[in-house]
């Protein structure tokens, strides 16, 4: 349990820090004259920091030696990309975390559920107990530049953990809770870890069954849980966060001040999709320069002004989360609620609707499924409701398109549709005080996006990868375009290379936020990283006149066919689904092929306790049957040509996508239904639920060879 010295506050949610009317208040049609001026100053502020004259900046920092943009070395050190357009002062964790202290100490930081109570603590706090921790994994036997590995499902224990690890010198290393031994042996034995922290017993049995196998492995601290057996070198929260308490603060002070902004405090691996995970290593200056200014970039704003509140449920070890719960958490003051561990699962819609967040992120997949439950909702109201519901969404896309396209004030008729019948929705997906929905980490589908638009709620794209240290673009309620993630970060740069004649080419990133390298992966650092610095990211995109991007596809992902042609995969995936409501996931085949070919899959129920699809249809899946005339109630009434109408149905979805095709070589030709969704525990999705090609190619080999048989 965390040291908490507020256990005693009243702990019902209208009690606690903000209350929505509170958060109304502020918003920037309501702001009051003081917030407003405060607003201004803190611009100001910040405009006069950004004016530093570059020399001066230059000379106050104080870098560890290096030579090159990149290393590979966990200890190396690198040249930082600060110039006349991004001269500001780098940072470490400490520093940001010392300012954010002195700024926001009496401000609740951290709200974790313990017994159906919600129990904070505050920043100055939360800075005490990452102290504590690191005098913890000092005790322990942290060597500097090796890492503490951290697995299990969000909570404050990890985020102190986190920066506990980084206070003691070490490097932070998150590990997917679902990664399986194999791949949790993987991650802690190239990032040398020392100490592993983990969640809870299920998580502890995996370590235990590796842990001969990683001879850096001094300890293992157990978060959640009693410990069922008492083991040597393990320890219970509690006994770590006590081992330090005799760690004189003068130790760990030298280790915080012989730290360096450009040394690498953070490692993230990539998910693997497309061969081993990389380490990805992220500097102090990586982490706190991303915090600040990619947030702001974001609309997020700083708890002078208003303090944004937010819950965290996406996985910590990938960057999208950790950048957006974790470091931007501390810079600008939010208070961060943790979901429960079965959020994913459908516990979440509780947690935001006792918390009702100003600001919250999901991935693609998460929309996606928060989409088909409002649409199976919808589906089982009475007729007079579902038809007041569907008219007011109408009411609400087309306004919002209007709006988007010409800048228009929304109409009476559409307020009215709000005020009388979305704003009640939203209110029961927790949103009542959201300002700020972003999504991340994968293209997002133009079907979802228009589906929220009829909600009154606007998508955000951000667009990065791990090794810009999350978002090198981002949209916020100022800068949006519908399908687009974006622009540049100020500060940051891009460029398109290999343009070809319709404006596409590789995206290129440029900026404070591109990672030092892989970690002991040297060739892997170099073809990322050209001669020159810039970060080549694999993905094809283009830049309309007023500078957002727009991704077109990968690639790594392009097909290119027996007769040469270059299709990209996404958008022919994407139109399928939109033709065809009762697909849940379709992956286009053809690479070297003489023809494309298409695996599909069927929405289908997902179970609660495993989140593994079941053979039952999603409610919506079902309606659409019924449309056609089927009686299908599972994805084995349909699979291997049972249900002729739902066939024809798809294959005629299929004829208007092919109707549209730019060539014959971008027509669908042969397709076929799988028994099963795709999902994480199958394999052929990614921890962010990002599709895993390669994976899918080989587990449906079979099926794909049939298609190309003469």
């Amino acid at each position: 349990m965390i040291i908490n010295s507020q256990t005693s506050q009243p702990a019902q949610l209208q009690e606690n820090q903000h209350t929505c009317g509170e958060i109304l208040d502020n918003r920037q049609d309501s702001m009051t004259d003081t917030k407003k001026e405060e607003e201004v100053q803190f611009l100001e502020d910040e405009s006069q920091a950004k004016k530093k004259n570059f020399e001066e900046v230059q000379t106050k920092v104080v870098l560890a030696p290096a030579q090159l943009l990149w290393t590979t070395e966990a200890n190396g050190s690198v040249l930082l990309r600060m110039d006349e357009s991004c001269p500001q002062e780098a940072i470490t964790v400490h520093q940001m975390f010392l300012t954010s202290v002195q700024k926001y100490g009496h401000l609740s930081a951290l709200a974790s559920k313990k017994k159906d109570k919600w129990e904070k603590i505050t920043f100055s706090e939360y800075y005490h107990l990452c102290r504590v921790a690191a005098k913890g994994f000092l005790k322990l036997g942290l060597e500097r530049f090796h890492s503490v590995a951290i697995l299990g499902f969000n909570s404050a224990e990890w985020f102190i953990s986190a920066v506990g690890t980084v206070f003691a010198g070490g490097i932070m290393t998150g590990i997917y809770a679902t990664n399986s031994p194999e791949a949790c042996h993987y991650v802690a034995n190239d990032s040398r870890a020392n100490i592993i922290v983990v969640e809870n017993q299920k998580q502890l049995d995996k370590i235990l069954q590796i842990k001969e196998n990683l001879p850096h492995l001094k300890a293992i601290v157990q978060y959640s849980g009693a410990l069922l057996n008492k083991l040597p070198d393990l320890y219970s929260w509690e006994e770590f966060m006590a081992l330090g308490l005799d760690v004189p603060d003068k130790e760990l002070d030298d280790i915080i001040s012989s730290q360096r902004a450009n040394q690498c405090c953070v490692l993230i691996y990539t998910s693997g999709t497309t061969g081993m995970p990389k380490g990805v290593m992220l500097s102090q200056d990586n982490i706190t320069w991303t915090a600040h200014h990619a947030s702001r970039a974001g609309d997020m704003q700083p708890a002078e002004i208003k303090q944004e509140v937010l819950v965290s449920y996406l996985p910590l070890s990938h960057i999208a989360a950790q950048i957006y719960d974790l470091w931007t958490g501390i810079q600008w003051g939010e208070l961060v609620y943790f979901a429960q561990p079965d959020a994913l699962k459908g516990s979440l819609i509780n947690t935001l609707r006792e918390v009702r967040p100003t600001s919250h992120m999901g991935v693609p997949r998460v929309w996606e499924k928060m989409m088909e439950k409002i649409k199976e909702g919808i589906s089982q109201c009475g007729y007079i409701k579902r038809k007041l519901v569907t008219w007011a969404m109408s009411v609400s896309l087309e306004a919002n398109l209007r709006c988007a396209n010409k800048d228009e004030e929304n109409s009476f008729l559409f307020a009215l549709a709000d005020g009388l019948v979305l704003e009640k929705l939203r209110a029961e997906l927790g949103f009542t005080c959201c300002s700020k929905f972003f999504s991340g980490a994968a293209p997002i589908g133009s079907e979802t996006l228009q589906f929220f638009l009829g909600l009154n709620i606007q998508l955000y794209e951000a667009y990065g990868m791990s090794e810009t240290s999350g978002p090198h673009f981002m949209s916020n309620p100022k800068v949006h375009k519908l399908t687009s993630c974006g622009k540049v970060v100020p500060g940051c740069k891009f460029k398109l290379a290999n343009v070809d004649k319709d404006g596409i080419g590789e995206v290129c990133f440029w900026g404070r936020d591109i990672f030092m390298g892989f970690l002991n992966m040297e060739d892997k650092t170099k073809e990322a990283l050209d001669e020159d610095g810039w970060l080549h990211s694999g993905d094809l995109g283009k830049s309309d006149e007023e500078g957002f991007l727009y991704i077109t596809g990968r690639i790594k992902e392009l097909i290119i066919t027996a007769g040469g042609e270059n299709v990209p995969p996404l958008p022919i995936e994407d139109a399928v689904k939109k033709q065809v409501p009762i697909i849940s996931n379709a992956m286009l085949i053809g690479d070297k092929r003489k023809f494309l070919s298409m695996l599909l899959t069927l929405k289908c129920t997902t179970s609660t306790e495993t989140m593994e699809p079941t053979d039952d249809l999603s409610s919506e899946a079902v309606e659409y049957c019924k449309q056609l005339g089927s009686q299908a109630t599972k994805v084995s009434d349909i699979t291997g040509e049972k249900d002729k109408a739902v066939y024809q149905a798809i294959q005629e979805g299929i004829d208007r996508v092919n109707s549209r095709a730019i060539s014959n070589a971008q027509r669908i030709q042969k397709w076929t239904i799988l028994g099963r969704d795709f999902s994480i525990s199958g394999g052929e999705l990614g921890p962010t639920m990002k599709l895993r090609r390669p994976v899918v190619l080989q587990m449906y080999h079979n099926e794909i060879e049939s298609f190309y048989k003469e």
